[in-house]
């Protein structure tokens, strides 16, 4: 494997480990009622637009093809659709259903 390959590889990995982690659930504090805003400042929505999306997105295409490599020995175990929800659904909701700055998903919002 030539040098460029590997930098190449290494920084997509590099790149894959920051999307997933910045993709996990952060720890919630429940906050009184009165001072939770209704919408997202423009601050949030930049970064939302500028950083969060396009980490989220690359947490999608991983998190699918981690589901599809994992695939025959997930079906094995019966526990597609726990690693469908987890690799694939979730990650992809928050990339394209949640608004702009928004910190939930439209369907979390619907629960």
């Amino acid at each position: 494997m030539t040098t460029s390959y590997r930098r190449i590889l290494q920084t997509l990995g590099l790149a894959l480990i920051v999307a997933l982690a910045a993709g996990q659930p952060a720890v919630a504090f429940d906050e009184p009622q009165h001072e939770v805003r209704s919408s997202p400042s423009g601050a949030a929505m930049t970064l939302d637009a500028l950083v969060a999306r396009p980490l989220l997105a690359v947490a999608t295409v991983g998190g699918t093809a981690v589901f599809l490599v994992s695939l025959p020995f997930t079906a094995l175990g019966g526990g597609v659709d726990e690693a469908a929800e987890t690799l694939v659904k979730t990650p992809a909701e928050a990339t394209f259903r949640r608004c702009l700055g928004c910190k939930t998903s439209r369907r979390a919002n619907e629960r």
